[in-house]
């Protein structure tokens, strides 16, 4: 079955999610501003959307959480990588690239 566009925007948005936590670990508004910076403030994440996403990647057992103090001195619950998600995050990103390419010629071509 096709991938549906919020199959495809999930995709994405795990994807970000992924790359958020390469270097890191974060909590939540971590990874929503860590996003906003690597996409240079042009990409917003909503939390409504990125807390899900944070759950079915954990699920999935990309990433792991555990509870720290953030720096605001409150209980916030910090994301990181599994070995498993840095592998995911390397094939899904070659394969992003693929399909933005593909599309990236259609539209050149249209």
């Amino acid at each position: 079955m096709a991938e549906t566009p919020n199959d495809l925007l999930k995709g994405a948005l795990n994807l970000l999610v992924l790359r958020a936590l390469r270097d890191e670990s974060r909590h939540g508004w971590g990874i929503q501003q860590r996003i906003n910076q690597l996409a240079q403030d042009t990409l917003s994440i909503n939390q409504g959307s990125l807390y899900p996403a944070l759950i079915r990647l954990e699920k999935k057992g990309l990433i792991k959480s555990k509870w720290g103090t953030s720096e605001a001195g409150r209980q916030a619950k910090y994301y990181s990588l599994t070995a498993k998600g840095r592998r995911q995050m390397g094939t899904e990103t070659e394969l992003w690239k693929q399909f933005s390419t593909t599309v990236n010629f259609i539209l050149d071509k249209a």
